[in-house]
């Protein structure tokens, strides 16, 4: 992909690996962090893909083919979906929003393209047209008062809506908190129009969103996921999965799991000791005593949590068991999936 041209504003910072092509930040994280979770700056998010898909059968083809129910969504409301694989491993994880004349669908960086072939070919006699269009539309994200913001342009809200405030009232109590609740909001626009719709509020770089996405116990596919990942593990069912709709690819294994197991493994959120100032990298392994029980995926430096994480654990880990991470670093889990 071509680097944005918001690259270009002082103080920026390439990312990397997922996250290349974008500001990582712009010379203050925290403050960039502190300002994001206020609602007063904007995160270049132009790495992301982007797909179309119009025509009349839109919302219900898209409806047979991934995870979500998206037969008849409205216009301007948004939802989240994943794509699977025949065995139930996701594959994509999309965030849809229709605009009534087509559907758009916001993916993880390096991934439209073969999104966008696997529809076109199952498009077969229905009416729709499939198109790639990464190079024309660019995504920016921003936190929202919780209500969001309706009207042009295209806008995504995440369905969990907490992504700050107190992160042990996140995911199984998630109306119960009456402090700062934000949504976070992808909003798709002209890759020309990028810095007229960023206007006069200050740029945060992505270790900002991160850090919030982190806190709010929200999986990424790429970071939190690999290819034996079924939705159970990581908490796409409360968001991404409807568990009443009719057959799709992957669904057997959706319907399996849900009635009649546990999935293998499952996500945690992770305070971490922070008294070393260095963050574990992504893949370091976790230990109880001394068994491997599961790896980190993502990490951050929060501006109020200070070093968090999210990890893969296996399913039977004692949900109340502090952690080593890296081999010296203690780590306090809360659960997120039951085990």
């Amino acid at each position: 992909m071509t680097a944005s041209p918001l690259l270009q504003a002082p103080g920026a910072v390439s990312g990397e690996g997922l996250d290349a092509g974008v500001a990582a930040h712009y010379g203050d994280p925290m403050r960039e962090q502190r300002l994001l979770a206020e609602g007063l700056a904007v995160v270049d998010l132009s790495h992301r893909g982007v797909v179309t898909v119009s025509g009349p059968d839109r919302l219900s083809w898209l409806h047979t083919l991934t995870s979500q129910q998206l037969t008849d969504l409205p216009p301007r409301t948004s939802a989240e979906s994943l794509v699977l694989t025949p065995k139930g491993h996701v594959e994509h994880a999309l965030h849809v929003v229709d605009d009534g004349e087509r559907t758009w669908l916001s993916l993880e960086p390096g991934t439209s393209s073969d999104l966008a072939a696997w529809l076109d070919s199952m498009r077969f006699m229905l009416r729709v047209e499939v198109e790639d269009v990464s190079d024309r539309y660019a995504v920016l994200g921003e936190c929202v008062d919780r209500e969001g913001v309706e009207g042009e342009p295209p806008t995504w809200l995440d369905p969990w809506p907490r992504v700050v405030g107190d992160t042990a009232t996140y995911g199984p109590q998630p109306e119960e908190h009456p402090g700062r609740d934000r949504r976070w909001r992808e909003v798709i626009v002209p890759v020309e129009e990028m810095t007229a719709a960023v206007g006069d509020r200050e740029l945060a770089g992505t270790w900002a969103a991160e850090a919030l996405r982190v806190a709010a116990w929200r999986p990424r596919l790429g970071a939190d996921t690999d290819h034996r990942t079924i939705a159970h593990e990581l908490d796409w069912l409360r968001t991404a999965v409807h568990l009443h709709k009719g057959c799709y690819r992957g669904q057997e294994t959706i319907a399996r799991v849900h009635n009649l197991g546990r999935p293998p493994r499952r996500i945690a959120f992770l305070h971490l000791d922070g008294s070393g100032h260095v963050l574990p990298d992504a893949g370091a392994e976790i230990r109880l005593g001394e068994k491997v029980v599961g790896r980190i995926t993502s990490r951050a430096r929060h501006h109020e949590d200070g070093p968090i994480a999210l990890a893969v654990l296996k399913r039977n880990t004692d949900a109340e068991a502090d952690l080593l991470v890296d081999g010296d670093i203690a780590a306090a889990q809360t659960q997120i999936v039951a085990r």
